[in-house]
């Protein structure tokens, strides 16, 4: 299996192309919300650029149920993570849709974690797995990572207190051997990190790697950034290698995962593009705006283009430190609130029950 980072600009874009406008036609033909969304829009159906791709706001799967199968091959829901009285995103996955983005997320982390599985701790608790046909973004999440290790230890007792003992029993067993480690960032830094130094607990992870991934929002207000977190994770648990993840629940499999030097990287079945906030228009490299996501993955709904509420800046293509090919970008956190209910408003207005 070739790595997903090897296709060149050229190459990539004729592929990823061809994928995507099959799919705008599929879901057209085969989900009446879609296709009047899209025609309304007025956007390009066979488009020949990857910016010609019609797009939806993400914020759309909190308004409406969008899928492009029969309900009775859906074998999988996933919502959103939303706070309590929140709308959350419905994604909802037949057999084909659930088994590509398993194979593809495989695919992504190949390059990082190798071909064998490693003993595994997730610093999550268990109860979050309870229902096996419905999963939050945080179950879908651990499912998916929980693939790449084996002898699976959850950190978290279900009232999110550190299992100590568990832990270093589990460290002891596994020592001198490489360790992954899967989780979410903010729930690292408050339920790991904090409460270690709160006990004054010397954890020593060892020889481990870290996959984390989920929004750095509550961190940015405690003023922890990405280097910051990685060099404290290091002196207090003693992690010594940290891979952040840019992914959502709209578009899981399709992940873009954190080179050795630090930027996010698009494989060959997905792409970004940035768009201005206000105009939507595409942005040249360097300027931030809100990303859009692209993967050739989403066939059960449409989900194959989509406008995220996150702000983003591309730093260039096929020419990483890292030697991975495809753009790499950072990520800036989420657009205030109200700034992209007008772009959501003016989708939903075109369907008409």
């Amino acid at each position: 299996m070739t790595s997903p980072f090897q296709l060149a600009k050229e190459e990539k874009t004729t592929q990823l192309l061809e994928k995507l406008n099959a799919l705008t036609k599929w879901h057209m033909e085969h989900n009446l919300e879609y296709r009047a969304m899209i025609e309304k829009s007025g956007a390009t159906i066979e488009a020949k650029t990857l910016e010609e791709v019609p797009y939806l706001p993400v914020q759309l799967f909190k308004l409406m149920d969008l899928v492009s199968v029969p309900k009775e091959q859906v074998v999988k829901v996933l919502t959103s993570s939303g706070t309590t009285g929140q709308q959350v995103s419905k994604i909802y996955l037949d057999k084909e849709t659930s088994i590509a983005q398993t194979k593809t997320l495989v695919e992504v982390m190949k390059p990082i974690l190798g071909d064998k599985r490693l003993p595994m701790i997730i610093l999550d608790t268990k109860s979050v797995l309870k229902n096996r046909k419905s999963f939050s973004a945080r179950g879908a999440g651990i499912l998916g990572f929980a693939n790449f290790g084996r002898k699976h230890f959850y950190a978290l007792n279900d009232d999110m207190t550190l299992d100590v003992e568990g832990l270093q029993n589990f460290l002891e067993e596994f020592k001198g051997q490489r360790i992954l480690l899967f989780g979410f960032t903010f729930m690292i830094w408050q339920f790991v990190y904090k409460e270690s130094i709160k006990q004054g607990l010397k954890i020593d992870f060892g020889d481990s790697i870290l996959i984390h991934g989920g929004g750095w929002k509550k961190l940015k207000d405690e003023a922890v950034d990405a280097q910051t977190f990685n060099r404290l994770l290091k002196e207090q648990l003693g992690i010594q290698e940290v891979h952040n993840y840019y992914g959502m629940v709209e578009q899981i499999g399709s992940i873009f995962v954190e080179c050795s030097h630090g930027h996010l990287h698009t494989p060959k079945f997905a792409d970004v593009i940035i768009r201005d906030p206000i105009t939507f228009e595409p942005l040249p490299f360097g300027e931030q705006g809100l990303i859009q996501v692209l993967s050739e993955l989403p066939k059960s709904y449409p989900g194959h283009s989509l406008l995220t509420e996150d702000l983003g800046t591309i730093l260039g293509e096929d020419d990483c430190p890292c030697g991975w090919k495809g753009k790499y970008f950072t990520v800036a956190g989420r657009i205030p609130k109200a700034e992209l209910r007008g772009c959501s408003d003016t989708f939903q207005g075109g369907v008409k029950a």
